[in-house]
C-alpha cells in the first residue's frame, strides 16, 4: 500500500516565516514529494487534522482546494496500483502530476535515430541490435525506465549467457548500450538520476588468450600454395601487409589507395577507419615488396591498392554500402584464411585480426618500445598495448620453467 498525506516542510521556511506544503507519497519505503503550491506559517497548519487553521484568512478556500488535490492524488494512486500490480513511488508521483511513465523502447529508438548522423554504420547497427536483444529477452516492448532494475539487468545477463550464448564482451556491450540511453535520458531530464540502477551489475571479463603467428608460421603462410582455395593470394598478401605495416585493420588495408603510399619515403599516410585519426608511419621491405606486386605503371592515385572494390562510386558515396562491402570482403577473406590455417595445421583459427596481434607481439619480441607499438597500432591508451607485453612475459616465464632447474 501507498501512504499519502500533506507535509509542511518547515526546514524550507523562507524569510517571511512561510514554509511550502507538499503531498508526500511513501511506497515500499521510498518517499516522493509533490508541491501543492501553498505556503503557510507553522502556526497556520494543523498536521493532525491535515487542515489549514482558522487563523488563516483564506482557510476555508485553501482547505477545499487541498481536499480536492488529496482526493485526486488518492484516485490516481488507486487507479495506478489497480492497473499495475507493482508501482513505485516515482510512478505514483508521475501519475498524480498527470505524467505517463516513460517507455524505455520508445525513448531508445527515438534517441538512436537522432544519434544516427554522428554514429558509424557499425555503431548504429550495434545499438539497434542491443535494443532488440533486450526486447527479445523481455518478450515485450512495454517496459518503463523505473522498471529496469538491477534484478532485471542481472536476469538479462543470465539470459545472454545461458540462452544467447553471448561472450562476456558482447554482454558488456549490450548492457553498456542500455546504460548509454539511461544516461542520455537523465541528461535530458526526462528521468531522474535515482532511476539509474546499475550499481550492482557486474560482468566478469573472460581471460582471453591473444593468438599470434610465430616467425615459423609466418614463413609457412608466405610459402603457402594451393589450387583448392580460389583467389586466396590477395587475402594472404593483405594479411602479411598488415603484419609488416603496423597491424593495420582489414577495414584500413582494403581502403588504402596509391595516394596513401608515399613511395620516396616508404611511408603510409592515411586515416584510420575506426578512430578517424590521421596515421603516418614508415613501412619495411616485406610490406614494400607486397605493394610492388600490385603496383601498376602510371597508376591513378585514387585507385585502391589491393583492388578488391569494384563499385567504387557506390562504395564512396553510400555509408551503409561502404560498411556492407567491407563486411562482405572481410567475411570472404575470413573463410579463405580459415581454410588456409586448417591446411597448414595451425593450432588456432586463422583470422585477419591475428595479423594485428602478430605485429604487436613480434614487434615487442624484437625489442620495439611499447610506446612505439602503441602508436603504430593507434591504440587510444597504452594499457591496451600492455596486453601484448604480458604475452611476452608469460612466454619468458615458460622458457625459464623449461630450461632452468
Amino acid at each position: 500500500m501507498a501512504s499519502i498525506k500533506f507535509v509542511l516542510r518547515t526546514h524550507q521556511e523562507d524569510t517571511t516565516g512561510h514554509s511550502p506544503l507538499y503531498i508526500r507519497i511513501i511506497k515500499d519505503r521510498t518517499t516522493k514529494f509533490i508541491s501543492t503550491g501553498v505556503k503557510l506559517k507553522e502556526t497556520e497548519w494543523d498536521d493532525d487534522k491535515q487542515r489549514v487553521k482558522k487563523n488563516h484568512s483564506n482557510s476555508a478556500r485553501i482547505n477545499a482546494s487541498l481536499l480536492q488535490k488529496l482526493a485526486d492524488a488518492e484516485g490516481h494512486v488507486a487507479d495506478t496500483i489497480r492497473l499495475r500490480k507493482a508501482s513505485s513511488a516515482f510512478q505514483l508521483k508521475e501519475a498524480i502530476k498527470g505524467k505517463a511513465p516513460l517507455n524505455f523502447f520508445s525513448y531508445a529508438n527515438s534517441r538512436l535515430e537522432k544519434m544516427r548522423p554522428s554514429l558509424s554504420v557499425t555503431s548504429y547497427n550495434c545499438y539497434a541490435v542491443a535494443i532488440n536483444r533486450f526486447k527479445t529477452f523481455l518478450a515485450s516492448g512495454d517496459i518503463y525506465f523505473h522498471e529496469i532494475t538491477t534484478v532485471v539487468i542481472n536476469d538479462y545477463i543470465t539470459y545472454m549467457n545461458n540462452v544467447g550464448k553471448n561472450t562476456k564482451s558482447t554482454q558488456k556491450t549490450y548492457v553498456n548500450v542500455l546504460k548509454t540511453f539511461f544516461k542520455q535520458a537523465i541528461k535530458e531530464k526526462v528521468i531522474t538520476a535515482d532511476m539509474f540502477d546499475f550499481a550492482d551489475v557486474t560482468i566478469k571479463s573472460e581471460k582471453g588468450k591473444r593468438m599470434f603467428l610465430s616467425k615459423e608460421q609466418l614463413e609457412q603462410l608466405k610459402n603457402f600454395n594451393s589450387n583448392k582455395i580460389k583467389n586466396y593470394q590477395i587475402y594472404v598478401d593483405m594479411f602479411l601487409f598488415s603484419v609488416y605495416a603496423g597491424g593495420l585493420r582489414f577495414s584500413d588495408v582494403i581502403c588504402l589507395k596509391w595516394v596513401n603510399f608515399i613511395e620516396e619515403e616508404s611511408r603510409i599516410r592515411t586515416y584510420i577507419h575506426k578512430t578517424k585519426r590521421e596515421h603516418n608511419f614508415k613501412i619495411g621491405k616485406v610490406a614494400l615488396d607486397i605493394l610492388k606486386k600490385y603496383q601498376i605503371k602510371n597508376a591513378n592515385p585514387d585507385d585502391y591498392i589491393f583492388g578488391l572494390i569494384d563499385n567504387i562510386k557506390l562504395f564512396e558515396s553510400d555509408r551503409i554500402a561502404h560498411t556492407k562491402i567491407i563486411k562482405h570482403f572481410n567475411k570472404d577473406g575470413g573463410r579463405k584464411l580459415a581454410a588456409i590455417g586448417t591446411q597448414l595445421k595451425f593450432p588456432f583459427p586463422l583470422t585477419f585480426h591475428l595479423s594485428r596481434h602478430t605485429f604487436a607481439t613480434n614487434a615487442l619480441k624484437n625489442g620495439m618500445r611499447i610506446e612505439y607499438v602503441s602508436k603504430l597500432m593507434d591504440h587510444s591508451d597504452i594499457s591496451v598495448t600492455q596486453i601484448y607485453a604480458k604475452i611476452i612475459s608469460a612466454e619468458l616465464d615458460k622458457a625459464v620453467d623449461s630450461f632452468i632447474y
